[in-house]
């Protein structure tokens, strides 16, 4: 019999490995929008968002200098980030348009609407809403019924807050 995990648990918090601290700082501060609340020398910072004390740890304790892993490599897929509506997802995507950040996919999987880029460092990032439980496509036996269809960035960006 195999155990389940608790239905209220989450996703803490993504720490990720970068070559150069300042540069990382800025793209998740200015182009992602979140705070900076602590550093640990010039080796690592921590960033969140509403106060929290971080959903976003940055080190470069075995990475200064050092390159994204090569194609066919195994590691970190992406991270993704979770705003709470359209009008949110549309104001951080503006974000990262108006940076010059190159979007790599966007998709309405009918469970959430996605886009897709890479920060300075070639880590994978999602950043999606939920659309409502209820709205879920489901089959004739309730299963999700998951797609990967075309998202409208331009009508994403009109409903921007």
């Amino acid at each position: 019999m195999s155990q389940t995990t608790h239905p209220d648990t989450r996703i803490g918090h993504v720490h990720l490995r970068v070559a150069d601290l300042d540069r990382s700082i800025a793209f998740y501060r200015d182009v992602m929008g979140f705070e900076l609340q602590q550093t640990f020398g010039d080796q690592a910072a921590f960033l969140g968002a509403g106060g929290y004390h971080h959903h976003i740890g940055l080190n470069t304790w075995e990475s200064r200098g050092g390159r994204p892993p090569a194609p066919g490599s195994t590691g970190l897929y992406h991270a993704a980030f979770l705003y709470p509506d359209r009008a949110a997802l549309g104001a951080a995507l503006k974000r990262v348009l108006d940076a010059g950040v190159r979007i790599t996919g966007a998709a309405d999987h009918g469970v959430s609407e996605a886009v897709y880029f890479d920060d300075p460092d070639g880590n994978g990032i999602e950043i999606y809403r939920d659309r409502p439980p209820e709205d879920w496509p489901r089959g004739a036996d309730g299963t999700l019924q998951m797609t990967n269809a075309r998202l409208d960035l331009a009508a994403l960006l009109a409903d921007a807050a």
